[in-house]
């Protein structure tokens, strides 16, 4: 689908309008709500997580219990091309100092579930959490519901595709000038809680292998933020990514996910 600007471009963008709106992907912005704490089933960053009884809490291979980073009800979602229309997803990282990130090529440790029917039976769900441990050292304290907004963006100096899309002219422009660095940046919007369209970084790769015939998007984006409700710290003020093939996210199958943060 061929997606327009609604907004006016400075005129040193405006001669590469067609190629910037080849690029618009739509995705979900997700805003933080100050408000009181979701129930099992919503959406939400932190707190504790929906889960049936008899489900074993997810555990790190060293036995320690990981933590819920995110909740996501896809029922309070706008509708995605692409992903679920219904379910919940959640993400999980172990309580260390670098977030389950290998930093030397070794296997990086997170957990991803989702669970394509909740039950809404009370009855039916874990709802006493006393054995989980005080986390003290994960990129986010406190625990917050969430709002979701469907939005439309074009691509990200941080994907690969950046230069072979909007071409070398393009990119060496952006480079050089600091006004129009300034525009696209706000244009693209790289930064914030995004589900879908391009994600942010800080680092001049992108983490995702090359797969030309099924390439990995993004799945999730949780960004640094910090507010009266909840503090969200990805190092020194970065980003986390999730990254999911498109034929894997079509068959709901959160197997084979890239984790990466950097700042």
């Amino acid at each position: 689908m061929n997606y327009k600007l609604d907004v006016p471009l400075s005129p040193k963008l405006e001669k590469y309008r067609d190629r910037i709106e080849s690029t618009i992907k739509p995705y979900i912005e997700i805003t933080i709500q100050n408000n009181e704490p979701a129930n099992w089933w919503q959406s939400k960053f932190g707190g504790l997580p929906y889960l049936p009884k008899g489900f074993e809490y997810p555990k790190t291979p060293n036995g320690d219990c990981f933590l819920l980073l995110a909740q996501i009800n896809f029922s309070e979602v706008p509708s995605l091309e692409g992903f679920p229309e219904r379910g919940i997803l959640q993400f999980y990282l172990p309580d260390d100092e670098l977030y389950g990130l290998s930093f030397d090529y070794g296997e990086d440790i997170f957990q991803i579930f989702y669970f394509p029917e909740p039950d809404l039976n009370l009855e039916n769900i874990i709802t006493n959490y006393d054995f989980l441990p005080k986390f003290q050292r994960g990129p986010i304290w406190g625990s917050c519901s969430l709002q979701f907004t469907k939005k439309y963006a074009p691509i990200t100096d941080c994907d690969d595709g950046f230069t072979k899309f909007l071409g070398e002219d393009f990119y060496k422009l952006f480079r050089e000038d600091d006004e129009v660095w300034d525009n696209y940046i706000n244009l693209c919007v790289p930064h914030g809680h995004k589900i879908g369209g391009y994600h942010d970084s800080f680092q001049s790769n992108d983490p995702r292998p090359d797969c030309e015939s099924d390439p990995y998007s993004l799945l999730f984006q949780m960004d640094s933020d910090g507010n009266d409700v909840i503090d969200i710290l990805w190092g020194f003020g970065g980003v986390g990514n999730f990254f999911v093939k498109k034929l894997a996210l079509q068959k709901l199958d959160f197997s084979d996910v890239i984790y990466e943060w950097d700042c």
